[in-house]
């Protein structure tokens, strides 16, 4: 059948990046790669085998990038994987990708998709790479402005015993935002006129506020709350998400990352270093919307990434030391540096 499988990206496993004297893409065997690098591919490959085995697979393996090559040709040479290809009866192809090819893809806020936006503001469920932690107070009488209350466990978004859910969940992935969101009222109209709840349809764009209102429906009445509890929890999910300060953030973005790809056709890396200048500020002068430390580091990735190769000159130079500058200003003065920034410094 037709089945995609995301596994989620291994975030120790990065391809090394070519520096001055290093091996360059093309002669990179496993051989080649750093002791700490060669270890985790073989256990990358060792882990790929035994769940391959669990699903009794043969694989088909297509590799883009330097880093996927070597795992791909590792995967094949691998002899407990031999075996496994001669007996299983299941066929799949695996794409291996290196993460680092496409890294303005990663940092870049290009698609009206809302389930791109689900994974990238709620935080994530504990253990796990690719659901995240839904808020479920609104669905109970504790009524509270908490945001760390964990009386209640968090909802998430992977609800395989809901049909609605799931197909609501696809309809995420794959419409734009705003037609997804008009397919969460069309399941939440739905779900309440199968439990008789008294619901007022209405028409017109749907705001967080109306799904709200739907969702509160549900609150005191048990057997509908169990009947629908995963819809519920992917209409809360997208509540709490296009409430989410990142969201509106989401659009600044887009809107400087477009003029970004104009301005870098007419003019320089100098220019538009300089109008990213005056927007970096500290803690103190930030007000909700300007951007903050993180978000210039990922809008700088972006910058190096779509630019490509780079002229260097004593103006790129000072221009790229003002910026450092600025930055290392801000994130000394920051009062409480997240994990990310820690990290870094």
């Amino acid at each position: 059948s037709g089945e995609l499988c995301l596994l989620p990206a291994l975030a120790a496993l990065l391809p090394p990046l070519p520096g001055p004297g290093g091996p360059g893409p093309a002669e990179v065997g496993l051989g080649a790669l750093p002791a700490e690098l060669r270890a985790a591919v073989r256990a990358m490959v060792g882990d790929l085998d035994a769940l391959f085995t669990t699903l009794g697979l043969r694989e088909e393996s297509f590799a883009v990038g330097a880093l996927s090559r070597v795992i791909a040709a590792e995967l094949a040479s691998y002899a407990p994987a031999r075996n496994r290809r001669r007996v299983a009866t299941n066929k799949a192809s695996v794409v291996f990708m290196d993460r680092t090819l496409d890294l303005a893809g990663a940092v870049g806020h290009h698609g009206d998709n809302l389930a791109e936006k689900i994974l990238s503001v709620l935080p994530k469920l504990p253990g796990h790479k690719t659901d995240v932690m839904v808020n479920m107070v609104e669905l109970t009488a504790l009524q509270t402005t908490d945001e760390t209350c964990n009386i209640i466990a968090p909802g998430c978004l992977a609800q395989p015993n809901d049909p609605a859910a799931k197909a609501l969940w696809e309809s995420f992935m794959n419409l734009k935002q705003k037609e997804a969101v008009m397919e969460a009222r069309r399941h939440l109209v739905e779900a309440a006129s199968r439990e008789n709840l008294p619901i007022k349809m209405s028409m017109g764009e749907v705001t967080p506020e109306q799904l709200s209102s739907y969702i509160q429906l549900f609150r005191n009445n048990l057997k509908a709350l169990e009947n629908h509890c995963g819809l519920l929890q992917l209409v809360l999910a997208t509540v709490q998400t296009l409430k989410h300060p990142q969201t509106s953030k989401w659009d600044n973005f887009l809107a400087f990352e477009r003029l970004l790809l104009q301005t870098i056709g007419e003019s320089e890396m100098p220019s538009v270093l300089k109008q990213l200048l005056p927007m970096i500020k500290s803690y103190n002068e930030r007000t909700k919307d300007d951007y903050t430390c993180e978000d210039f580091l990922v809008l700088l990735v972006y910058m190096y990434s779509v630019v490509g190769e780079i002229k260097s000159g004593k103006e790129l130079d000072a221009a790229e030391e003002e910026v450092k500058k600025a930055l290392v200003k801000a994130i000394c003065d920051e009062p409480q540096p997240s994990p990310v920034l820690q990290k870094i410094t």
